[in-house]
């Protein structure tokens, strides 16, 4: 199966992650362009040589598109590009004719509005007017460039001391970004979703996607794991679930940077990854196993603390994957403990980096290419693991957590350690691809 990936930019978890987890099928050739041809923290996307990379390929089974790395270079600058309407359009002009007649599973995100002063990903006045700007949003009923019918609770950015020029411009790139969106409900793709990234209860972003519902299209809480949900779905494989919560009682919990319960954030992953979910574990062909939290996700690099794992795990006794999701950026430490000792050949995958959504993506396109895999590759699937635990692990749970970056080999060396009873490893690089202790990348 040959599939044409477009990742969103050049991070690990974009860009070979999915290498990693193709490569568990010898069947699946996956596509992929130059990763100097995708964005960064400061740079754009070579759209045009991505076009030209796309031009040049021979048939395809499948595309995994990132519409906002043809659109805007990229998911961060599509926040920040000033380009106009028109020459977005453009670009997709160029695009539009070398999907005709394919099979295409894509995504667009929905402008997140996140609720700090952090500018990194954003424009430079969102250091001084973020937190304002996100209380506007969450305080004004409907959008102010039309769409859904609305009455302002907020007349004006001034009720929060906005200044007018940078509403205005905040406004009008929303508005540029809305109108794209709309524009691809028209287009003819297998499958289009548009993504809700850190999503509150309310604001711009919550009322976009209901509009772009009511216009027909689907919208799902995630973002950076959506091309890997679509992977997963591209690989036509029935499979059925049984969904485990390692806390039942609180299965109906509202994860940080999420607008959903965690319940609602597992059925959408499976929906959207084509997988069936069954409620008898005796239909199952594999338990999803999510350690979910209590009352509130915790996130130990902010100091939020949420009580964790302190019960007995016991493998299932038939395939089985796990979601860890008891703290967002990181793994649960006491859960981990407890499984790593009792993994088994009915083992399918684990995961527990950053947004529940994106842990539930990346363990499901595991479970989808591994399950239906034509030509398994096992060297391939430890290698996987052994990099989402020294990543979600190790580094995020214990290195990051404790501000020991970036100079970290030595730092690794006891987790490397307890790891080698599951797979022997030679040298492994760790590197800061955005120079920011936010991701790591791990390279066996």
């Amino acid at each position: 199966m040959r599939i044409c990936f477009i990742p969103i930019d050049n991070r690990p978890v974009c860009y070979t992650l999915p290498k990693y987890i193709a490569a568990m099928d010898d069947e699946i050739e996956l596509l992929l362009p130059p990763r100097e041809y995708l964005g960064d923290l400061t740079k754009i996307a070579q759209i045009d040589e991505i076009l030209k990379w796309m031009e040049g390929i021979n048939e395809c089974d499948a595309f995994v598109l990132s519409l906002d790395t043809l659109a805007y270079g990229g998911l961060i600058p599509s926040r920040r590009g000033i380009e106009s309407i028109d020459e977005i359009k453009s670009r997709l002009a160029r695009l539009k004719p070398l999907l005709e007649g394919k099979k295409v599973y894509a995504f667009s995100s929905i402008m997140r509005i996140s609720n700090n002063n952090y500018n990194e990903e954003e424009k430079e006045y969102w250091s001084e007017w973020g937190k304002k700007i996100f209380e506007y949003s969450f305080h004004y009923d409907g959008l102010p460039y039309g769409g859904s019918p609305h009455t302002n609770l907020l007349h004006s950015g001034k009720e929060c001391a906005i200044p007018d020029e940078i509403l205005q411009d905040y406004l009008i790139t929303r508005k540029r970004n809305f109108e794209i969106n709309k524009s691809y409900l028209d287009w003819d793709f297998e499958t289009l979703i548009f993504s809700k990234d850190d999503c509150a209860e309310r604001g711009f972003n919550v009322e976009e996607a209901r509009e772009l519902e009511r216009l027909g299209g689907k919208t799902k809480t995630g973002a950076d794991e959506i091309p890997l949900t679509l992977l997963a779905r591209a690989i036509e494989k029935e499979i059925k679930v049984f969904v485990e919560f390692t806390e039942p009682e609180y299965k109906d919990k509202i994860s940080n940077y999420e607008d959903v319960s965690i319940e609602k954030s597992v059925e959408g992953q499976l929906e959207l990854g084509g997988f069936v979910r069954v409620f008898d574990r005796n239909e199952a062909d594999l338990v999803l196993i999510v350690n979910n939290f209590i009352e509130k996700q915790g996130e130990l690099v902010m100091g939020w603390t949420t009580q964790p794992y302190n019960k007995t795990f016991i493998p299932p006794k038939k395939p089985y994957a796990i979601a860890d999701v008891r703290f967002a950026n990181g793994s649960d430490n006491a859960f981990v403990e407890q499984i790593l000792p009792k993994l088994d050949d009915n083992f399918y995958g684990y995961s527990g980096w950053n947004t529940s959504a994106n842990t539930l993506g990346t363990i499901l396109a595991t479970v989808k290419v591994k399950y239906g895999a034509s030509k398994y590759n096992h060297e391939a699937f430890k290698n996987l693991q052994m990099i989402r635990m020294l990543d979600d692990w190790a580094y995020q749970a214990n290195i990051r957590v404790n501000g020991q970056t970036p100079d970290i080999k030595d730092l690794m060396k006891p987790f490397e350690e307890k790891l080698t009873k599951y797979k022997q490893i030679g040298s492994i690089i760790y590197s800061y691809p955005w120079n920011r202790s936010f991701e790591v990348e791990v390279s066996l």
